[in-house]
């Protein structure tokens, strides 16, 4: 990967070295550049600096035209493509987490004490249903 971004040594091998660890090949990136959009005039409309990169095998898509250079888009086009991932990863995995946490709390069994404060609870119920009911009469 070298020389091929407008960045430091260390920044490019910090991204090769990420990319590696979440998997992410060069030859799974498809590149394509198109011409930026706002302000910056005749240097807008003659490059096309703005950079569109899709990693193939999620679908997920990011456009970069934060720089007016494109090797330098190009760089950071890469990197919020694996925030991205990074993002849609951990996602999935706190997802599940949460989903097996909440599975193992309901099968839990309950303390002693909050199985007494619950049947207190629907003691205290009863009785103020009981009071709902109509009135004796004195006479019957």
């Amino acid at each position: 990967m070298s020389a091929r971004f407008v960045v430091s040594e260390a920044k490019e091998k910090e991204l090769a070295d990420r990319m590696e660890r979440l998997g992410v090949r060069e030859e799974d990136l498809r590149e394509s550049f198109v011409r930026s959009s706002g302000p910056g005039g005749q240097k807008v409309n003659k490059t096309s600096s703005c950079v569109h990169l899709v990693h193939l095998p999620t679908g997920l898509a990011v456009k970069c035209q934060r720089e007016r250079s494109q090797a330098l888009n190009r760089f950071l086009a890469r990197r919020m493509l694996l925030d991205r991932i990074e993002r849609m990863r951990n996602g999935i995995a706190a997802a599940e987490r949460k989903r097996l946490e909440k599975i193992r709390r309901q099968k839990r069994k309950r303390s002693k004490r909050a199985q007494e404060k619950i049947l207190e609870a629907k003691r205290l119920q009863s009785e103020k249903k009981a009071l709902r009911g109509k009135p004796p009469i004195d006479g019957e």
